[in-house]
């Protein structure tokens, strides 16, 4: 083998051109590591800015168009529903018909039940599955995406908003506080879309967010224990502790057989149909429409035998008519407003983060695009206009976008369909749910939330990361021992610790020859990778800040310590050169550049030459302009590892 390093390409392979013409083993190479061309401040900052917010260049289809061209582009992009309106057809919409009309069956009961999850009347429920569909239809740029209450943010906007009004004793100001809240959750979603800060939900975990939806799927199981047992007398808080405990004082007066059997029996039917659904794909209608059948027949049991007057909770009353204005009721002064804000920002990002995941999910499925920004646009937007119709926050449901996609639609048209089906059950049909039991809502809930407590995802999270699984379970015990805002919490802030200890505390690693080649890589990956005599290779596998410039220069001198600990042990060649790969250090700041400065003064004191390996185009501009690369020598700076270590010990380097 020839002492000098051979070209290397990216997978650290010997470049074909040079074993087709080798050189000379008398005839060293050495490439020398450019320094890109100085970059103009102004360019760069805009440089930096496009990628930040505008990595996608939305504006690329309005390059070279006429200005008519560009107005209606302008337009499309507001609503997409212009450009995929114009190509609709009698085939899409046949399959967008069938989607509609089942997706309506599944929504309708959910929706009642919802609705009262969060301390609503159930006529909220409906009014929320119509008017936010209509609107994301006309700006939303998802195909699959049905639209309407969730539990999850049923459950957690119910929660905070009760923190702060009783809705029993004040339903008008809670009222007023839900429309609020609904407001500022559309205001805030619109606001991250238009500045291009969508970015801002990818902070909290797939792990964190897994923790979250299990915690909060047990959370409101355990809150329809009430409507599923026939308690009267309930707890408020939501922890499992205060649930059980309620459950289990109230057992010996408090439980009703009748409603026991019902809820039972129809919970039984749900799991069965959604059993009979997944074995067999082409039956996804039966778990689908499983839900409105057991509302039309326990309606009909109640109402027959009059079971109400034998303790059976029912719906009762239930307004005929459309959303009505609710503009009047939002409150934009006053003690209230702050409360709404805050409430409304913590609900509408975890709906934000819920329907975004749901939007890419069957857009990879389906092999097409959807603009994040743009879809939070399209659903601040719909909750801004929906709250002045009297809804509270709507988003993307999984289980009803599950359907819609096995249903086969096409558009957001379905949404539009289930949309009429909810109009036409307001105006004519809702005075049928009077004797709706509400023992029924409650199965029909605890089936639609069983799904989202993941376990294989758990056990997968488990295995990949510990962090990861430390993360979800945080936010899982967090919100079924304590609340769901502080679960929440938990999930947002381990998932900024692990960014911060990922960012304050890289990893590094010894290097070592890959025997028979020029490639060196990490010998705890690569056993056989033997180490060079008298020369100690790192790797720094982060670009080195501020944050964590002190705890990399202290992790480099102990790696040398314990190197020159087991040297002098097995009396091999003393350490004479630190050789640092810095092709994974993305970037250096002042910080960065003083650490190396401090370990090169370190190093001299104990003999030994600091040479660098591979510095990216931003590291070694910065390592020339702050005159680092003249303090080492520029000749201590090498393209690959391979030629630094020849440079420093070809003979050992040849020998290995």
């Amino acid at each position: 083998m020839s002492a000098r390093a051979h070209p290397v390409d990216d997978d650290g392979e010997i470049s074909p051109v040079e074993r087709s013409s080798p050189r000379q083993a008398n005839t060293p190479y050495v490439h020398k590591v450019e320094v890109p061309p100085k970059q103009n401040l102004f360019n760069e900052f805009m440089y930096t800015f496009k990628e930040t917010f505008f990595h996608d260049d939305p504006l690329r289809h309005f390059k070279d168009q006429s200005k008519s061209k560009k107005l209606m582009l302008g337009i499309q992009s507001v609503f997409p529903v212009i450009e995929w309106g114009r190509k609709y057809n009698l085939k899409l919409f046949r399959g967008d018909l069938i989607a509609g009309l089942t997706i309506a069956s599944l929504c309708i009961p959910q929706d009642i039940g919802y609705a009262k999850l969060a301390s609503l009347d159930p006529k909220y429920g409906l009014y929320s599955s119509f008017v936010p569909p209509l609107v994301y239809a006309c700006m939303g740029s998802s195909k699959d995406i049905a639209i309407g209450p969730v539990a999850v943010v049923s459950l957690l906007l119910g929660t905070l908003l009760r923190a702060e009004i009783d809705p029993n004793t004040n339903p008008n100001e809670y009222l007023r506080l839900a429309f609020t809240s609904t407001f500022f959750a559309g205001v805030t979603q619109a606001a991250l879309g238009f500045f291009r800060l969508g970015f801002l939900i990818d902070f909290l975990s797939h792990a964190a967010v897994v923790g979250f939806m299990g915690g909060a799927a047990i959370t409101i199981a355990l809150q329809q224990l009430k409507g599923f047992l026939g308690i009267n007398k309930f707890t408020k808080k939501t922890d499992i502790i205060a649930v059980l405990s309620s459950v289990i004082s109230s057992a010996h007066h408090g439980w009703n057989w009748q409603t026991i059997l019902i809820s039972a029996s129809f919970l039984i039917f749900l799991l069965i149909s959604k059993f009979i659904g997944k074995k067999n794909k082409k039956l996804f209608w039966i778990p689908a429409i499983a839900p409105l059948v057991s509302v039309i027949i326990s309606t009909f049991f109640v109402y027959i035998t009059r079971a109400d007057k034998k303790g059976v909770q029912i719906v009762k009353h239930l307004d005929k008519g459309l959303n009505p204005s609710s503009l009047r009721l939002i409150y934009f002064s006053g003690d209230y407003l702050l409360k709404g804000f805050r409430i409304g920002v913590v609900s509408g990002m975890v709906a934000l983060t819920e329907a975004v995941a749901i939007g890419r999910t069957f857009a990879a499925m389906k092999d097409y695009q959807i603009d994040g920004n743009k879809e939070m646009v399209a659903l601040g937007a719909m909750n801004v206009i929906g709250s002045m119709t009297s809804c509270y926050v709507s988003t993307g449901s999984f289980s009803r976008s599950a359907v819609n996609f096995m249903a086969g639609c096409q558009t957001a048209v379905s949404n539009i369909i289930m949309s009429i089906v909810v109009l036409l059950t307001l105006l004519f049909l809702t005075p049928l749910f009077k004797y709706t039991p509400n023992a029924i809502l409650a199965a029909i809930i605890i089936n639609a939330v069983i799904p989202l407590v993941d376990v294989n995802a758990t056990i997968l999270i488990f295995k990949i990361d510990k962090l990861d699984f430390v993360a979800c379970m945080g936010a899982f015990f967090g919100v079924i021992f304590v609340s769901v805002e502080i679960g929440l919490l938990i999930a947002v802030g381990i998932s900024f610790a692990k960014i911060l200890l990922q960012v304050t505390r890289p990893r590094t690693a010894i290097l070592g020859k890959i025997p028979g080649t020029s490639v060196y890589r990490n010998i705890n990956q690569y056993p056989e990778a033997t180490r060079i005599p008298g020369v100690l290779t790192i790797r720094v596998d982060s670009a080195i800040y501020f944050s964590n410039s002190n705890y990399v220069r202290e992790r480099i001198q102990r790696w040398l310590t314990d190197e020159e600990e087991m040297v002098e042990a097995a009396r091999l060649p003393r350490i004479q050169f630190l050789i640092i790969e810095m092709s994974p250090v993305t970037d250096i700041d002042t910080s960065g550049i003083h650490a190396l400065e401090d370990l090169y003064k370190s190093l001299q004191k104990r003999d030994i030459q600091l040479v660098l390996a591979n510095p990216g185009p931003p590291v070694i501009n910065k390592l020339h302009v702050s005159h680092f690369a003249d303090l080492i020598g520029h000749d201590k700076i090498f393209l690959t590892v391979a030629e630094a270590v020849d440079s420093c010990s070809p003979k050992l380097s040849d020998e290995v």
